[in-house]
């Protein structure tokens, strides 16, 4: 059996006769360990890993490569870069290795091609083709489906229900899945007026939030409402041409009629403008007041069957989707 430079003199020396501290860092062992794997399967894992002679020379190799001035994102204390990637749920930490070597990943704007880096997963940036990679389990954003009657406000001084409730409740619920719970607090990223039901985001990513209720990144929205009336054929057309509101001109991108009858119309609307009211007073311009609204979709994101009071965390491809729309 190959010791990888264990041994000493021509002898060999058996993997039981070495702690597994010799081959793995403590996390690596609990990670192992969790996964209930045989001592032949722990042995497999271990080829096919880089040994830690060949890690310390890339690393030295790295410290006497010039950089050309830029400064070096190497942590000594530390996690190896491929692990950092491989819990972001980027690949696994083999497949992590060839991208770091493809020179595909950059931490803190450096462009990293040797595996053996080590990198703080709390203060620095790390990126894969150019999209962020968040590896803070303390960062989150949260779809909620938000109820008629809730408020997006932190607070209320009338005493109704605030999404600020929901989210404190949010994280008391996941409390064993986020690292520093007590220090977790999600906000609301932008608004919905207190009827208005659907898909809001809760957040605490600084980045995400400022882009996403920027105006100059203002993102896609449908919604999908209940009006009064029956809508006639030019209503379209005249939602999307443009119309003109006391703060400025409103315009769809893209109008559907759902149902329509003397009763009352079904009517799903997109648009980019982030006014407030903004469908409400559109469709009043129009002739067809809303009887009742739900955003159901939000750039890339959709509400899907989640139900009226129900959250879940994005995903790691829906928060990639999200930071793509707004240049992140």
């Amino acid at each position: 059996m190959s010791t990888r430079g264990h041994s000493t003199g021509n002898d060999q020396v058996p993997l039981g006769d070495f702690g597994a501290e010799e081959f793995y860092d403590e996390d690596d062992i609990e990670e192992l360990g969790d996964a209930g794997l045989t001592p032949e399967e722990i042995a497999a894992f271990d080829d096919g890993a880089l040994a830690e002679d060949e890690e310390l020379r890339l690393i030295d190799e790295r410290r006497r490569a010039s950089r050309g001035g830029e400064d070096d994102p190497h942590v000594d204390s530390g996690q190896r870069l491929q692990k950092v990637l491989a819990h972001a749920g980027v690949a696994s930490r083999r497949a992590c290795e060839v991208i770091i070597a493809a020179g595909r990943v950059s931490v803190d704007g450096v462009v990293v091609t040797e595996v053996g880096v080590r990198v703080d997963p709390l203060t620095q940036e790390i990126r894969v083709d150019g999209s962020r990679i968040l590896t803070n389990p303390d960062v989150i954003t949260v779809l909620l489906h938000k109820p008629a009657g809730v408020v997006t406000t932190m607070e209320d001084p009338q005493g109704r229900t605030t999404v600020a409730e929901l989210a404190e409740r949010y994280v008391a619920e996941h409390a064993d899945e986020i690292d520093h719970p007590e220090s977790v607090r999600l906000v609301h990223v932008g608004r919905l007026d207190a009827e208005t039901e659907g898909l809001i985001l809760l957040s605490n990513d600084g980045d995400l939030s400022h882009r996403l209720m920027h105006p100059s990144y203002e993102i896609s929205k449908t919604y999908v409402a209940i009006v009064e009336g029956e809508v006639e054929h030019w209503v379209p057309r005249k939602l999307k041409r443009g119309i003109e509101l006391e703060d400025g001109p409103a315009q769809a991108d893209r109008v559907v009629v759902k149902d329509s009858g003397p009763a009352g119309s079904i009517i799903e609307i997109t648009l980019h403008s982030g006014k407030n009211r903004i469908v409400r007073r559109m469709l009043d311009a129009v002739g067809h007041p809303v009887i009742r609204l739900s955003r159901t979709r939000l750039g890339p994101l959709a509400l899907g069957s989640l139900k009226p009071g129900a959250m879940r965390a994005l995903t790691a491809e829906e928060v990639a989707a999200l930071q793509k729309e707004v240049g992140l």
